[in-house]
């Protein structure tokens, strides 16, 4: 059995749901069954005790109020489009807790006594119809909304076939709705066939759990789409609310069903990432637009809320600062900067630790320098950018230059090391035109090239591979 609460506005009669399933009901599979027509979309079964250890947070960048845990993973995220319409779902003990009808009763007594929303309950149906009956009935009495009845047995898989006989009786036998539970694989397939399995039922509603997983169209009274556009708009939602990855390539791995081995299927599964799942999809140019959204809204929400001032955060110099790639010359960085003032004034190499937010997977870094700790007030999109804003900070704090476009010359960095990574490239090219000659691997003395020359332009480079024979 499990529980769940809602706003009093929802009605359970004459309703489709989108049942509660196991890494299936996050919010993108719920906003994409309202779409398409669901009118009530169950969380996944949430475990209360993990649940009661969680802390709200508004996340402004996603619009959405997320329920985050102790280790920062996101147990529950919902936002308002679902308002009014989302079953949240908890649960702990399963199918086990139908062979203690005593304490079935006192958890609804005590959920119904104790919140202000409507409380309903999903059980399976007991070894006799007469156990079912009674038990419903018990249940009926604790002043739950509405009661849903998966049509199997404890011990019985989706491959049996479900027990409408049963629901028929218990909605016969109670005043409160029944939502009937049970039919994806033998009765429901379409959209038209969800109202045959409420009259085969006698139910007053309709709850969907595979059948919405392969193809959440169903809940759609124009009819199902063809799955590729159904995953398409699944993963739009994915991205737009920062979905797990894994999550995200788990439900449409469902929807490809058998195709899960197709070239695409084995893209999906082999992807890593949002960004990478994107990919398979052809979808790249709707993941960066909707990034840049995202983090402009990050960054606008950053900016009128931190002072351009250093602030004590413990022992901890803080600034809002970002790191502008763009600020800065391509072969030098804040990093370079900091290393080299470190080393001039003989300290210790600067430290750097740097963390995770999981709400957004931006990050955050703060660098130990002679025993001193300076960061960034501003999180960051990648750990190389995060770890850069922690040394704009320092460097401001000590007032040393960090290395910007018109910045005087400050002799930290030398021109040597300006040219460095150009130097680099220059060599790894040359390498390759070597090869390409097949020429057999050489150093420098060999080719009689010094590294003078081989930091000049590639053009003379190439001028001395054709001389060789």
């Amino acid at each position: 059995l499990v529980y769940n609460s809602l706003s009093r506005r929802l009605s359970f009669s004459n309703i489709t749901a989108l049942a509660p399933m196991v890494r299936v009901g996050t919010l993108p599979m719920r906003l994409l069954a309202l779409d398409y027509g669901a009118d009530v979309v169950y969380c996944e079964e949430l475990i209360d005790i993990k649940m009661a250890q969680c802390q709200r947070v508004e996340n402004e960048v996603l619009q959405t109020v997320d329920f985050v845990a102790p280790d920062d993973r996101v147990m529950f995220r919902t936002c308002e489009r679902e308002r009014d319409r989302v079953v949240f779902q908890m649960g702990g003990m399963g199918a086990a807790l139908l062979s203690d009808p005593d304490k079935i009763e006192a958890i609804l007594r005590k959920l119904v006594a104790g919140v202000s929303v409507p409380v309903t309950c999903k059980i399976r149906i007991l070894p006799s119809l007469e156990e079912t009956i009674s038990l419903v009935q018990r249940i009926q009495k604790t002043g739950v909304t509405a009661v849903a009845v998966h049509g199997r047995f404890k011990e019985e898989r989706p491959r049996h076939p479900v027990h409408c006989d049963y629901i028929q009786a218990v909605a016969q036998a109670v005043s409160i709705p029944i939502i009937a539970n049970g039919g994806s694989l033998d009765l429901v397939k379409t959209n038209t066939d969800i109202e045959e399995f409420r009259k085969a039922t006698g139910a007053s509603s309709v709850m969907l759990a595979r059948a919405a997983m392969w193809n959440p169209s169903v809940f759609s009274s124009q009819g199902l789409l063809p799955v590729e556009t159904v995953m398409e708009e699944y993963l739009k939602y994915a991205i737009r609310y920062d979905n797990n990855a894994f999550n995200t390539k788990y439900c449409l791995c469902q929807m490809l069903r058998d195709k899960v081995e197709s070239p695409l299927g084995k893209q999906v599964q082999a992807a890593q990432t949002n960004a990478e799942i994107s990919e398979a999809y052809g979808l790249q140019e709707f993941y960066q637009q909707t990034q840049d959204q995202l983090q402009a809204r990050r960054d606008a929400l950053q900016s009128d809320s931190q002072p351009d001032r250093p602030v004590m955060d413990g022992d901890v110099t803080t600034m809002a600062v970002k790191f502008e790639r763009r600020e800065y010359p391509p072969q030098i960085t804040p990093k370079m900067f900091l290393l080299e003032w470190s080393r001039k004034e003989k300290l210790e190499q600067p430290l750097y630790e740097t963390v995770q937010r999981s709400q957004d997977r931006s990050f955050q870094s703060t660098v130990t320098v002679a025993e001193k700790k300076y960061r960034s007030t501003l999180w960051e999109k990648s750990k190389k950018f995060a770890e850069q804003a922690a040394a704009i900070v320092c460097l401001r704090v000590l007032g040393i230059p960090e290395g910007r476009i018109g910045e005087e010359d400050s002799g930290l960095v030398c021109k040597r090391k300006r040219q460095g990574r150009t130097n680099a490239a220059q060599f790894s090219l040359l390498c390759f035109w070597t090869f390409f000659f097949h020429l057999k691997p050489f150093s420098c003395v060999q080719t009689g090239i010094c590294p003078v020359h081989i930091q000049s332009s590639t053009g003379s480079v190439f001028s001395d591979l054709k001389k060789r024979p």
